[in-house]
């Protein structure tokens, strides 16, 4: 890993009704926040809401309360409850395909061929990297595969940085 940030600020948004209700704790949250702390962002808990609005208001907030990045996990999939793209795309000032596009890719190559039914996006909100990974360990770990040698410079981008 070369590039890191330091102080800058990441929030992660976990969407799931069972563990939002306390049926089981979650367990992609902290690997996302360990991940970012690795690269020298500033995160807290993992923000832990149910499926649908809830996640569009914690994207909002963490987004008005100054984070860089959103990494969200969970609601990406085919279920009537996976809403987790609806509440992030109203929320996007620009989309950027090709993060969600490697991310599903990444897993059909690591041989899950079901990572190609994922509806995760990314994109920027004001001078914040938004994207939504799966739900699933496994999805989360080839996602921030993706994620790990382009995120810093995503974030350094969008505010203007030269290459």
């Amino acid at each position: 890993m070369d590039a890191t940030v330091t102080g800058l600020r990441a929030e992660v948004v976990v969407a799931s009704n069972r563990a939002a209700s306390g049926e089981y704790a979650d367990e992609t949250g902290p690997l996302i926040i360990a991940f970012l702390e690795r690269l020298g962002f500033v995160a807290d808990r993992p923000v832990v809401v149910p499926d649908g609005d809830p996640v569009g208001v914690a994207i909002a907030a963490a987004v008005e309360g100054g984070a860089r990045v959103v990494l969200t996990t969970g609601g990406t999939g085919l279920t009537p409850t996976d809403l987790t793209p609806e509440q992030t795309r109203p929320l996007l000032d620009r989309e950027v395909p090709g993060i969600a596009e490697a991310i599903r890719a990444a897993g059909v190559a690591a041989g899950v061929p079901t990572a190609s039914l994922s509806r995760g996006l990314a994109g920027v909100v004001g001078d914040c990297l938004v994207v939504n990974l799966p739900g699933s360990r496994g999805g989360v770990k080839d996602g921030l595969g993706v994620l790990e040698p382009i995120l810093v410079h995503a974030v350094e981008q969008i505010v203007g940085s030269d290459h």
